[in-house]
């Protein structure tokens, strides 16, 4: 989900106890929101465990990352070597601060992995060296103080909600109308059947009267899998276009169940 939603998102979020993010993925909206807790997961291990480390060791992490954040790891080499250090280690502290980096270097901050699990993101070819996100994660690490943490599936995290929740989705997004959404973020990808999963979900809850808003494309597929929520939409600069002039304006959608 694109920060540049937020206007447009948080005002609909209704209020609660706790939000709850079965992909909360970058974390802009529990940043953005001010909820008295965090239910907080994702499917990705690895982003689950750099939270974890943002949480507990964040000045451990700081200085692992001002190594990083260097001249010279501004290569196509000093990257793949890197990138290829990440697939490997097993090391929290290491991986999360290589998450960061390969975040910040790698081609316009995506999140991919191949059918074997290991991230392949290509080199972003950065014309200087990316800033150190250092009052993001000073931020996030306060915030994440009042939040639980889990690596898990969307339905079962949902399917936890209680009264006083509010649940927020950003799931992968289904294609566009005329264009291909990117895949990838997690190596079994995410298709329509697990939209459709979210869905049934959403409106289950939604009976109970936890709400749920989800986040996506404004397409065909999408009005359609939204047709019992109310849908509001959004104009949003879409920036994941290697070429410069492809970054325009697309339709993105808020349902609200």
């Amino acid at each position: 989900m694109t920060r540049r939603l937020l206007p447009a998102l948080i005002p609909l979020l209704p209020r609660g106890h706790r939000l709850v993010e079965p992909f909360v993925g970058g974390g802009s909206v529990f940043l953005a929101s001010d909820f008295p807790s965090f239910l907080l997961a994702d499917a990705n291990p690895d982003l689950v465990e750099l939270y974890g480390v943002v949480r507990s060791d964040l000045g451990s992490l700081i200085e692992r990352l001002q190594t990083l954040f260097v001249d010279s790891n501004r290569s196509l080499e000093a990257y793949i070597a890197l990138r290829n250090t990440y697939n490997e280690t097993n090391d929290p502290l290491e991986k999360a601060s290589l998450f960061i980096y390969l975040n910040r270097f790698g081609f316009n901050g995506l999140c991919r992995y191949n059918r074997r699990g290991r991230f392949n993101v290509p080199y972003g070819r950065p014309t200087k060296v990316p800033s150190l996100p250092t009052a993001q994660l000073v931020a996030s690490s306060e915030r994440l103080q009042r939040a639980e943490l889990r690596c898990s599936d969307f339905t079962t995290v949902m399917k936890s909600a209680r009264e006083g929740d509010v649940v927020y989705c950003d799931p992968p997004y289904v294609d566009q109308d005329h264009a291909k959404s990117l895949a990838g973020y997690v190596p079994n990808g995410f298709d329509v059947g697990r939209h459709e999963e979210l869905v049934d979900v959403a409106r289950f809850l939604a009976s109970k009267g936890i709400p749920v808003v989800v986040s996506n494309h404004d397409s065909v597929l999408a009005r359609e899998m939204y047709r019992h929520a109310t849908v509001h939409t959004v104009q949003v600069q879409r920036t994941i276009s290697a070429r410069a002039a492809s970054r325009v304006k697309a339709a993105e959608l808020i349902a609200v169940f």
